[in-house]
Protein backbone atom coordinates (compact mmCIF):
# COMPACT_ATOMS: atom_id res chain seq x y z
CA UNK A 1 0.00 0.00 0.00
CA UNK A 2 2.81 2.42 0.90
CA UNK A 3 4.65 1.57 -2.32
CA UNK A 4 1.48 2.31 -4.28
CA UNK A 5 1.19 5.75 -2.64
CA UNK A 6 4.80 6.52 -3.59
CA UNK A 7 4.29 5.30 -7.16
CA UNK A 8 1.08 7.28 -7.60
CA UNK A 9 2.72 10.48 -6.33
CA UNK A 10 5.75 9.95 -8.58
CA UNK A 11 3.63 9.27 -11.68
CA UNK A 12 1.22 12.20 -11.25
CA UNK A 13 2.90 14.56 -13.70
CA UNK A 14 1.63 16.47 -16.72
CA UNK A 15 3.89 18.27 -19.20
CA UNK A 16 6.84 17.62 -16.94
CA UNK A 17 5.26 19.22 -13.84
CA UNK A 18 4.38 17.06 -10.85
CA UNK A 19 2.51 19.03 -8.20
CA UNK A 20 2.43 15.96 -5.94
CA UNK A 21 6.21 15.73 -5.99
CA UNK A 22 7.02 19.32 -4.97
CA UNK A 23 7.21 20.98 -8.42
CA UNK A 24 5.94 24.52 -9.00
CA UNK A 25 3.60 25.45 -11.85
CA UNK A 26 3.67 29.07 -13.05
CA UNK A 27 0.75 30.16 -15.23
CA UNK A 28 1.01 33.40 -17.22
CA UNK A 29 -2.31 35.01 -18.10
CA UNK A 30 -1.29 37.90 -20.35
CA UNK A 31 1.22 38.75 -23.05
CA UNK A 32 3.58 40.82 -20.89
CA UNK A 33 3.80 38.31 -18.02
CA UNK A 34 2.54 40.65 -15.29
CA UNK A 35 -0.55 38.59 -14.50
CA UNK A 36 0.57 35.20 -13.20
CA UNK A 37 -0.44 32.45 -10.82
CA UNK A 38 2.20 30.28 -9.16
CA UNK A 39 1.01 26.98 -7.80
CA UNK A 40 3.51 25.41 -5.44
CA UNK A 41 3.31 21.66 -5.29
CA UNK A 42 3.69 19.51 -2.23
CA UNK A 43 5.43 16.21 -1.63
CA UNK A 44 2.72 13.62 -1.18
CA UNK A 45 4.69 10.43 -1.00
CA UNK A 46 4.58 8.39 2.20
CA UNK A 47 7.14 10.68 3.82
CA UNK A 48 5.26 13.86 2.90
CA UNK A 49 2.02 12.44 4.24
CA UNK A 50 3.64 11.33 7.50
CA UNK A 51 3.12 7.66 6.76
CA UNK A 52 6.78 6.64 6.56
CA UNK A 53 6.63 5.39 10.16
CA UNK A 54 4.24 2.68 9.08
CA UNK A 55 6.11 -0.44 8.17
CA UNK A 56 5.04 -3.74 6.77
CA UNK A 57 5.55 -5.28 10.21
CA UNK A 58 3.04 -3.03 11.98
CA UNK A 59 0.76 -5.18 14.03
CA UNK A 60 -2.68 -4.49 15.38
CA UNK A 61 -2.39 -6.62 18.48
CA UNK A 62 -3.41 -3.89 20.88
CA UNK A 63 -5.45 -0.70 20.82
CA UNK A 64 -2.42 1.58 21.06
CA UNK A 65 -0.83 0.35 17.83
CA UNK A 66 -4.18 0.44 16.00
CA UNK A 67 -4.92 3.94 17.30
CA UNK A 68 -1.45 5.10 16.22
CA UNK A 69 -2.09 3.91 12.65
CA UNK A 70 -5.58 5.46 12.63
CA UNK A 71 -4.16 8.77 13.83
CA UNK A 72 -1.51 8.76 11.09
CA UNK A 73 -4.11 7.90 8.43
CA UNK A 74 -6.50 10.62 9.67
CA UNK A 75 -3.67 13.15 9.59
CA UNK A 76 -2.73 12.12 6.04
CA UNK A 77 -6.38 12.34 4.99
CA UNK A 78 -6.68 15.85 6.45
CA UNK A 79 -3.52 16.91 4.64
CA UNK A 80 -4.88 15.55 1.35
CA UNK A 81 -8.22 17.32 1.83
CA UNK A 82 -6.50 20.62 2.63
CA UNK A 83 -4.33 20.46 -0.49
CA UNK A 84 -7.33 19.40 -2.60
CA UNK A 85 -9.12 22.54 -1.40
CA UNK A 86 -6.13 24.71 -2.31
CA UNK A 87 -5.86 23.13 -5.76
CA UNK A 88 -9.63 23.58 -6.22
CA UNK A 89 -9.30 27.30 -5.49
CA UNK A 90 -6.47 27.60 -7.99
CA UNK A 91 -8.55 25.69 -10.53
CA UNK A 92 -11.39 28.20 -10.07
CA UNK A 93 -9.02 31.09 -10.79
CA UNK A 94 -7.78 29.38 -13.95
CA UNK A 95 -11.31 28.56 -15.15
CA UNK A 96 -12.52 32.13 -14.56
CA UNK A 97 -9.54 33.46 -16.48
CA UNK A 98 -10.16 30.94 -19.27
CA UNK A 99 -13.80 32.07 -19.57
CA UNK A 100 -12.69 35.72 -19.61
CA UNK A 101 -10.18 35.01 -22.39
CA UNK A 102 -12.78 33.12 -24.45
CA UNK A 103 -15.20 36.05 -24.15
CA UNK A 104 -12.45 38.52 -25.05
CA UNK A 105 -11.54 36.48 -28.12
CA UNK A 106 -15.21 36.46 -29.22
CA UNK A 107 -15.50 40.24 -28.77
CA UNK A 108 -12.30 40.86 -30.72
CA UNK A 109 -13.34 38.51 -33.53
CA UNK A 110 -16.74 40.22 -33.79
CA UNK A 111 -15.07 43.63 -33.91
CA UNK A 112 -12.65 42.41 -36.55
CA UNK A 113 -15.49 41.03 -38.63
CA UNK A 114 -17.38 44.32 -38.36
CA UNK A 115 -14.33 46.19 -39.60
CA UNK A 116 -13.53 43.92 -42.53
CA UNK A 117 -16.91 42.61 -43.70
CA UNK A 118 -18.99 45.38 -45.27
CA UNK A 119 -22.65 45.12 -46.26
CA UNK A 120 -22.52 45.15 -50.08
CA UNK A 121 -26.04 46.58 -50.50
CA UNK A 122 -25.26 49.47 -48.17
CA UNK A 123 -21.96 50.16 -49.90
CA UNK A 124 -23.65 50.09 -53.34
CA UNK A 125 -26.27 52.59 -52.13
CA UNK A 126 -23.54 54.87 -50.73
CA UNK A 127 -21.63 54.69 -54.01
CA UNK A 128 -24.77 55.54 -56.01
CA UNK A 129 -25.51 58.48 -53.69
CA UNK A 130 -22.00 59.86 -54.16
CA UNK A 131 -22.25 59.44 -57.93
CA UNK A 132 -25.59 61.29 -57.96
CA UNK A 133 -24.16 64.14 -55.86
CA UNK A 134 -21.24 64.45 -58.25
CA UNK A 135 -23.60 64.58 -61.27
CA UNK A 136 -25.72 67.26 -59.61
CA UNK A 137 -22.62 69.29 -58.76
CA UNK A 138 -21.37 69.11 -62.38
CA UNK A 139 -24.81 70.13 -63.68
CA UNK A 140 -24.98 73.03 -61.23
CA UNK A 141 -21.56 74.27 -62.33
CA UNK A 142 -22.57 73.98 -65.98
CA UNK A 143 -25.78 75.96 -65.36
CA UNK A 144 -23.86 78.59 -63.41
CA UNK A 145 -21.39 79.00 -66.26
CA UNK A 146 -24.21 79.23 -68.81
CA UNK A 147 -26.03 81.87 -66.79
CA UNK A 148 -22.84 83.92 -66.43
CA UNK A 149 -22.30 83.71 -70.19
CA UNK A 150 -25.90 84.79 -70.81
CA UNK A 151 -25.53 87.78 -68.50
CA UNK A 152 -22.32 88.80 -70.25
CA UNK A 153 -24.03 88.61 -73.65
CA UNK A 154 -26.85 90.83 -72.44
CA UNK A 155 -24.40 93.41 -71.18
CA UNK A 156 -22.59 93.66 -74.52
Amino acid sequence: MLAQINTTAADASFNGVNLLNGDTLKLTFNENGKSTLSITGVTFNTGGLGLSNLTSGTDFLDNNSANKVITLLNSASSTLRSEASTLGSNLSVVQIRQDFNKNLINVLQTGSSNLTLADTNEEAANSQALSTRQSIAVSALSLANQSQASVLQLLR
